[in-house]
């Protein structure tokens, strides 16, 4: 007798499995959407130069434009050699601080790419959601 109560509870532990994953998958793609939707928030005034942030560009906020990677890497090099004043640093500009300032510019380079794939792809993951959530009320029914 008492095998029979615990076959009728283990069962229905192991039934909503695939209802279980879907809506993992679910909150997974809510998830995105939401990073897509604070990025096109956040990031809005540099999304009109997304044709231009290739990954070897970068959007710069204060000038509000889109900067070459290897002309800045130019610049910083220039003005290590001047040893222009560093405002950040309050002292001239050296090696290192150059350095640190390419690496950076190429993860922003990197991530400004990223943002702009990723916002530009928002409607399709709205798409996915509705389509994913109309099957998970549709799986839900059966059950």
């Amino acid at each position: 007798m008492k095998r029979l109560v615990y076959g009728a509870i283990a069962l229905p532990l192991f039934a909503p499995a695939p209802l279980h994953a879907q809506t993992r998958g679910i909150d997974d793609l809510k998830g995105r959407i939401f990073d897509a939707r604070m990025t096109k928030q956040t990031f809005a005034n540099g999304l009109k130069f997304c044709e231009q942030l290739d990954g070897k560009t970068f959007y710069f906020a204060p000038r509000d434009r889109v900067l070459n990677l290897e002309d800045y890497h130019r610049s910083l090099d220039s003005l290590v050699v001047q040893r222009a004043f560093n405002p950040q640093t309050r002292r001239p500009w050296d090696e290192r601080d150059a350095d640190a300032r390419w690496a950076q510019v190429q993860q922003e380079a990197a991530k400004d790419k990223a943002d702009c794939a990723l916002v530009a792809n928002l409607p399709e993951l709205e798409k996915e959601l509705q389509e994913l959530e109309k099957k998970a009320g549709t799986a839900e029914k059966k059950n």
